[in-house]
């Protein structure tokens, strides 16, 4: 393809790709509209053109509105952002709760990201794992092919941020190696201990990872349909679940999930306690710490998230 202004995505103004969608930025080119250039001025001394706004306000007619869509969608996108994260972390709250509430969150949502948790540790330990309804089988031992596998698609994660320009995506990438690596080295009952720990673990990193994907590029892949809507759902009710239970038991050992659980054996609190000898205090005091990290995190993105709607509000308006 030749170089030229119309071989340039017409948002980041990167080079542009044969594909439909635009590898730096993701925005999908026949959707991306280019800014209209300024009309030439005059050739001729003394020559001018009409203006066809003053002549329709001469014959009586209403002056053509501008196109404002562009600021329109920054004005949607900026109440989105501001909105939506705090709307569904107070009423996934509202549900938990309550008692129907809190069932209907635990069953259809929150159970499966506890159990997607606990594989998702096994995972970086090295162990393999099958998530499932209430229950995740996990490996007796490290599987060298786990460890491979999953080495390798943070890798590949780390390779597409680091072509595509997003740093976010690279560091996600980078940062899971890192991770993957320390957990790989754990002694083994140490990392039995982290893999029992990351059920509700999990259901707080990875729900509020979820609830962050609805500050995802509306042009993206992932603001173009309904998917960030549908995470940030799972994600709030994921990461109150897990924060409401532990903060109630920290406040009250009487409310540590201790016990058997049918079918599967001790709980996870039960397990942390007895098999890894854990005591109550710094077991909930560390999932409440957990907890209030990932809260802190999804604040400190909420204000930059904020702040940069802002500036594409004040952009557009300045544009038109």
């Amino acid at each position: 393809m030749a170089n030229g202004p119309g071989c340039a995505c017409p948002r980041c103004g990167a080079p542009r790709a044969s594909g439909p969608e635009c590898p730096r930025c993701g925005v999908i080119y026949a959707k991306a509209r280019a800014r209209a250039a300024p009309s030439p001025a005059p050739s001729g001394p003394g020559t001018s053109l009409p203006d066809p706004g003053a002549a329709g306000l001469a014959l009586g007619m209403p002056a053509r509105a501008r196109w404002s869509g562009e600021l329109d969608g920054a004005r949607r996108e900026l109440w989105i952002r501001a909105v939506a994260p705090p709307a569904a972390l107070l009423l996934a709250l509202a549900l938990v709760s309550s008692g129907p509430g809190h069932a209907l969150l635990r069953t259809f949502l929150s159970m499966w990201i506890h159990e997607l948790g606990h594989a998702v540790t096994a995972w970086l330990c090295g162990h393999g794992a099958f998530p499932g309804p209430w229950r995740t089988p996990i490996s007796s031992g490290r599987l060298p092919l786990v460890v491979i596998a999953v080495s390798g698609a943070l890798a590949a994660l780390a390779w597409r941020g680091w072509r595509s320009g997003r740093r976010a995506i690279l560091a996600a990438g980078a940062a899971g190696l890192g991770v993957q690596l320390v957990c790989t080295l754990l002694p083994a009952t140490t990392a039995r201990a982290l893999i029992t720990f990351g059920g509700d673990a999990g259901c707080m990193v990875i729900g509020a990872a979820l609830v962050a994907t609805i500050w995802a590029d509306p042009e993206g892949p992932l603001g173009r349909g309904s998917l960030r809507w549908g995470f940030l759902v799972i994600g709030a009710a994921a990461l109150v679940d897990a924060l409401h239970g532990w903060v109630r038991a920290w406040r009250d050992p009487g409310e540590l999930p201790l016990g058997e659980i049918e079918g599967v054996g001790l709980s996870d609190a039960s397990t942390l306690m007895q098999v890894h000898r854990w005591s109550a205090s710094a077991l909930s005091g560390r999932y409440v710490a957990l907890g209030l990290a990932c809260l802190a995190a999804l604040g400190a993105t909420y204000a930059v998230m904020l702040a940069r709607a802002r500036g594409a509000v004040a952009a557009e308006r300045r544009a038109a």
